[in-house]
């Protein structure tokens, strides 16, 4: 009797806790994409990153066109003059370089300019999850979009269109 009474409470206590836990999933790229003001900030970041790139392709082709012109005329130069033009060439090759670093390189301008736009909105979405979290008694939200180790999940437990409702944008 007292192996059965153990055993009754263990496996009592193993579906209490295995009950109590609660799971949700969402999908941050469907969320995010059903947000005007993610997508006028992507399209903003689009359009700057794109102004950028060309002023560095400018300066890299400034540099190919003197290192061109350089091949041209070399024969041509004396060696001040080779030594003159190489610096040059040199020159604007490390301004390109250190252009692209200013404005791509891991802590430069779009990094920055991302981080102003898109992090208040990512914010804003974590604090929504957050809520329904707690309000529903959720222990764990996992995001479908951005976990490949998910083979299947039932709709049922997709909070993503509760999460849009929360934020005002009701789907």
């Amino acid at each position: 009797m007292k192996k059965f009474l153990a055993l009754a409470l263990l496996l009592g206590a193993f579906s209490l806790t295995a009950s109590a836990q609660k799971f949700a999933l969402i999908d941050m790229e469907y969320i995010l994409s059903n947000i005007p003001a993610y997508e006028r900030a992507n399209e903003q970041l689009n359009q700057i990153s794109r102004r950028w790139q060309d002023e560095v392709e400018a300066l890299d082709n400034e540099a190919k066109t003197l290192y061109k012109n350089y091949q041209n005329e070399a024969m041509f130069l004396s060696e001040t003059q080779k030594k003159e033009r190489e610096e040059a060439i040199v020159a604007k090759e490390k301004e390109a370089a250190d252009l692209k670093k200013k404005y791509f390189g891991p802590e430069g301008e779009l990094y920055k300019k991302r981080v102003a736009l898109i992090e208040p909105i990512q914010e804003e979405v974590y604090n929504a999850v957050k809520g329904i979290a707690q309000t529903k008694g959720f222990q764990l939200v996992l995001d479908r979009s951005a976990d490949n180790g998910i083979i299947f999940a039932s709709p049922a437990i997709d909070i993503s269109n509760e999460v849009l409702a929360r934020l005002g944008y009701s789907k």
